[in-house]
């Protein structure tokens, strides 16, 4: 699976990107049709402590999947994110039997 990991006006650090690689390769055991995923990475200028934006979009034969989570930090916007495109998948492959 093709994996690309977009951060907006800051760089992610090399353990981040590999918790997202790691997180996403899982979601192959779900569905075995992903070509690949977009993961892009946004801070949002705000005060609140929720200011870290992870927007996945999972690129599936057919269609795509996306997920927009918003949380106190990246790790836990991806957790949330790949949580709710499993639950997607597991819908589309119900209805696919």
């Amino acid at each position: 699976m093709q994996i690309n990991i977009n951060s907006v006006h800051f760089k992610a650090d090399k353990r981040l990107e590999s918790f997202i690689i790691d997180k996403l390769q899982k979601t192959g055991k779900f569905y075995e049709n992903i070509i690949g995923s977009d993961v892009i990475l946004k801070l949002e200028n705000t005060d609140k402590p929720e200011n870290k934006i992870a927007e996945i979009r999972l690129k599936i034969k057919g269609n795509d999947l996306i997920s927009c989570k918003q949380c106190k930090t990246f790790e836990e916007a991806i957790d949330l994110a790949v949580d709710a495109l499993r639950k997607q998948l597991e819908k589309i492959k119900d209805k696919k039997r």
